[in-house]
């Protein structure tokens, strides 16, 4: 068994695997980036995504609006047209466009009083 592992080890040339040197030298480095993990601060990270994010919100509330006044637009013409070749479906069209329309605003509202921005 051991002149096997010998000729094994003489074809690959050598073991080739980690040594004491590297796993140190890998501790040390973990040890470091711990350290200087550890040593920021994560309360003004926090703050500062609040800052960031609320910010933000306004555009994207606005943006909800107007993505909600699009796609009332486009209902609107749909079941216009649907309306004037007399198909069956305009009423159910016209629910599902509106519906779609009125919790796009409703979204926008109710997340902007529930994180009070």
């Amino acid at each position: 068994m051991k002149k096997r592992k010998q000729l094994l080890l003489n074809r690959t040339g050598g073991s080739k695997g980690i040594t004491g040197k590297g796993i140190l030298l890998g501790l040390a480095l973990l040890t470091c980036a711990t350290i200087e993990a550890a040593a920021q601060d994560g309360s003004a990270g926090i703050n500062a995504a609040t800052t960031q994010v609320r910010s933000y919100f306004a555009a994207g509330t606005s943006l909800m609006y107007a993505i909600g006044a699009i796609v009332g637009l486009v209902g609107a013409v749909k079941v216009y047209n649907k309306w004037n070749h007399g198909e069956p479906d305009t009423g159910k069209v016209a629910a599902a466009w509106f519906g779609s329309c009125v919790f796009l605003v409703v979204v926008a509202t109710v997340i902007k009083s529930f994180f009070g921005v």
